[in-house]
């Protein structure tokens, strides 16, 4: 069965979810563990997803700027914050 992409706000709601249900401890040991391996194919998914969105970015920045300065996402983030914008 093929499963739909989910969007970047669907995996984090069910990440949440298996959290919650994970922390109940109500669980028996097997489904414990097969909610824990979901969670971290959501958690692998997610961060995929926020590789692509930083590199994207990273390149919209690069193209305005008109050269390559490979400026880690973090630091720009910490620049526009200290420019008071």
């Amino acid at each position: 069965m093929e499963e739909k992409e989910l969007s970047f706000k669907e995996a984090i709601e069910e990440l949440e979810k298996i959290t919650e249900t994970l922390e109940s401890g109500e669980l028996e040991l097997e489904k414990s563990i097969a909610l824990f391996e979901r969670g971290i194919e959501l958690i692998k998914y997610c961060q995929g997803k926020l590789d692509t969105a930083q590199s994207r970015v990273q390149a919209l920045v690069e193209s305005i700027e008109g050269e390559v300065k490979g400026i880690p996402f973090e630091e720009q983030k910490v620049t526009e914050d200290s420019s008071g914008e």
